[in-house]
């Protein structure tokens, strides 16, 4: 990189934009439905002079997709008349009125924009997955979304301290997409309100696959509602490990026991490199900190039945072996149990464990929503305009899925849904374009190349040829 003598100039006017894949987005919204669902349906405006409905909750969605973090940053997309005539947009929404936009909804306003959100996705998923999941699995967690901020309506503390909120994240783990999102006090229980939820994201995903796994931590093990469920869905969920429960662990017979045996992380197609030094490992014995380590896992299983149903559910246990050590020092053994609740009988008790760590996942998804989508930036004024910014952020990382599934070329596809947000938007979306308009299209000339923009064009190709719903 030898360049030195550097000079900025200011050029004449040039049609170009650094976000040339908005307008594949923008396309895709349209063929599916959204915008004319958004309309048809959310009814927040008296008067349509000059925006609808669905152009305030698209400004939301593109301003994140053309990466802003912020409502602010929605200004650099009005003053940029290039990025409006790229959307055949004369003017766009201010962070103001955007703001403002978010005050007006209430609980049934945001479940409504839910409900159009899941309509288009239905034609998604018929569009991209034309012979349905063989199995969806369904993850649901809490989290919290924290706000420096005094004066947020709805905000309360956690149990560990933090001021804001705490939402609800139900999600397809298949897809990464954000069925639901509830928003909620900061001092909720995490399990608040979930079972209607879930019921929702059931009848949702029921349609478009052939079985659903619903997936949650101790939190979600609503014994009441485990009869209701298991007659149309299998589900798996962590127990707390009671008293009870550890005694009927230690009455286990020792035959009965089974070494777990976890999975490699991957799999070393040449030949293993040379593992570097556990330099955390070396600070902790030198320093003498309380040190944990695992010697071995056994799993087994025992029938339960919840004091609430009728019917008798699998539990499945892990006990693990820990050394506790202090320095070179060896202090005591002690042995921790862990259980899961399933209706799953098809799989061995190992694999049931697999599939339950295998949830965590989900945490990839709501740090994505944290700090790649910035859903839960909290920035307006009270919990239900907080809850309908989440949402239309959310739809952000949506459309990355959506587009995702509509790629001819599947692994790809999947590919581009497991993505990270920021490489994501550096892969199809921040690629530097010349606009040009005729009489009746709108032209993106991309300036810049890299692998991902020949199933850029498939996938635009495929969805250009879609017809309006």
């Amino acid at each position: 990189m030898k360049g030195s003598n550097i000079h900025y100039e200011m050029s004449e006017k040039t049609q170009g934009i650094n976000c040339g894949g908005i307008g594949v987005f923008h396309q895709m919204v349209k063929k599916i439905g959204l915008v004319k669902e958004i309309n048809a349906k959310l009814k927040l405006l008296k008067v349509h002079v000059p925006y609808h409905e669905s152009d305030h909750v698209l400004n939301i969605a593109y301003n994140i997709l053309a990466g802003g973090m912020r409502l602010e940053d929605i200004e650099l997309r009005r003053n940029d008349e290039v990025f409006m005539n790229a959307l055949g947009a004369q003017r766009i929404p201010d962070p103001t009125t955007a703001g403002d936009f978010t005050r007006r909804f209430d609980r049934e306003g945001i479940e409504i924009l839910m409900e159009c959100i899941n309509t288009s996705r239905k034609r998604v998923w018929a569009e991209g997955r034309k012979g349905g999941l063989e199995e969806a699995l369904i993850d649901v967690d809490g989290t919290i979304a924290r706000t420096l901020g005094e004066c947020k309506k709805g905000m309360e503390i956690s149990h560990d301290g933090i001021w804001g909120y705490g939402p609800l994240i139900i999600s397809l783990a298949n897809t990464k997409e954000v069925l639901y999102m509830v928003n909620r006090p900061g001092n909720e229980p995490s399990h608040q309100g979930a079972a209607e939820w879930i019921d929702r994201a059931i009848d949702l995903v029921k349609p478009y696959a052939k079985k659903i796994c619903v997936r949650g931590d101790t939190d979600f093990s609503l014994t009441k509602n485990f009869d209701r469920w298991a007659e149309v869905v299998d589900f798996l969920f962590g127990m707390d490990a009671c008293k009870g429960f550890v005694k009927r662990a230690e009455d286990i017979p020792e035959g009965n026991w089974k070494e777990l045996k976890r999975e490699p992380k991957y799999e070393v197609k040449t030949k293993e490199r040379l593992k570097p030094e556990n330099i955390k490992e070396q600070i902790v014995r030198k320093r003498e900190f309380r040190n944990i380590k695992l010697e071995s896992e056994q799993v087994s299983e025992f029938e339960y039945k919840p004091v609430k149903c009728k019917r008798t559910y699998r539990m499945v246990v892990v006990r693990k072996n820990l050394s506790i050590e202090k320095g070179e020092t060896v202090l005591f053994d002690d042995i921790r149990y862990f259980f899961y609740i399933t209706t799953r009988r098809d799989l061995t008790a190992a694999e049931v464990v697999r599939l339950a760590n295998e949830r965590c996942n989900q945490e990839n998804v709501i740090e994505q929503l944290k700090n790649g989508v910035n859903a839960m930036r909290v920035p307006v004024r009270d919990l239900e305009s907080n809850w309908a910014y989440m949402v239309m952020a959310a739809l952000a990382w949506n459309l990355k899925s959506w587009f995702g599934m509509l790629m001819p070329n599947k692994a790809r596809g999947n590919e581009l849904i497991k993505m990270e947000f920021r490489r994501f938007l550096h892969t199809v979306i921040l690629l530097p374009a010349q606009i040009i308009r005729t009489g009746r299209k709108i032209v993106y000339r991309l300036l810049g190349y890299n692998a991902w923009l020949r199933d850029f064009f498939r996938a635009w190709e495929r969805i250009r040829r879609l017809s309006i719903t």
